[in-house]
């Protein structure tokens, strides 16, 4: 799924329909800024907005998510390149979770083994050698929680609890944002309210 194609198809059938930016978000009920960052592919609309936005433009589903006007022939065959997309996108990025959350296990884990032995055998060990072995041990553990969370926040996507809007957030909004296991507490850059986002792992969740 090519998001600035779709963007740029919204844009075209937006505007044939005579329509502007701020008729198009009354209609749907969302504000002009979140069409604005539709149609420069920098957003997609959330699956609740699809089929509103798809009968606003007199278009279908398929036609959105392919970024063109189908013939009858092309439907399906397009219809189903979508849904593999989509799945590909879903378990491309699981699978991109689980290696980041594997690899802070790991860190984890070797900044408590180093700590385990420079407690058990500190009294011969050198000053210099505690140095470096607790120097090590903070430098595995700060990667690693940096990876995983640098991963955390790319990866996927934080669904606005408000609008429905699907975005990234920067890394200062990630880390001072509350979080209970797979929501976090983030002010969504479409409609501007703080909520409790979730995690989701594609555009169709």
């Amino acid at each position: 799924m090519d998001q600035i194609k779709t963007g740029k198809f919204i844009a075209e059938e937006r505007k044939n329909k005579k329509l502007t930016q701020r008729q198009l978000a009354e209609i749907l009920n969302i504000s002009d800024k979140t069409i604005s960052k539709w149609e420069t592919g920098n957003g997609f609309p959330e699956i609740s907005l699809l089929q509103p936005l798809c009968r606003a433009l007199d278009i279908s589903v398929n036609e959105l998510l392919s970024g063109e006007r189908l013939s009858e022939d092309e439907y399906k065959k397009k219809a189903e390149e979508n849904m593999v997309d989509i799945m590909k996108e879903k378990n491309e990025n699981k699978k991109s979770m689980r290696r980041v959350f594997i690899s802070g296990a790991v860190a984890t884990v070797s900044f408590i083994t180093l700590c385990a032995i420079l407690e058990k055998y500190s009294y011969v060990m050198t000053t210099t050698e505690k140095v470096i072995i607790t120097a090590v041990a903070i430098l595995i553990f700060g990667v690693g929680i940096a990876g995983t969370m640098s991963g955390e926040r790319s990866i996927g996507y934080y669904k606005c609890k408000s609008c429905g809007e699907l975005f990234q957030p920067g890394m200062a909004a990630y880390i001072f944002g509350m979080h209970i296991g797979t929501t976090r507490h983030l002010k969504c850059p479409a409609c501007g309210e703080r909520t409790w986002c979730v995690k989701v792992y594609s555009k169709e969740e």
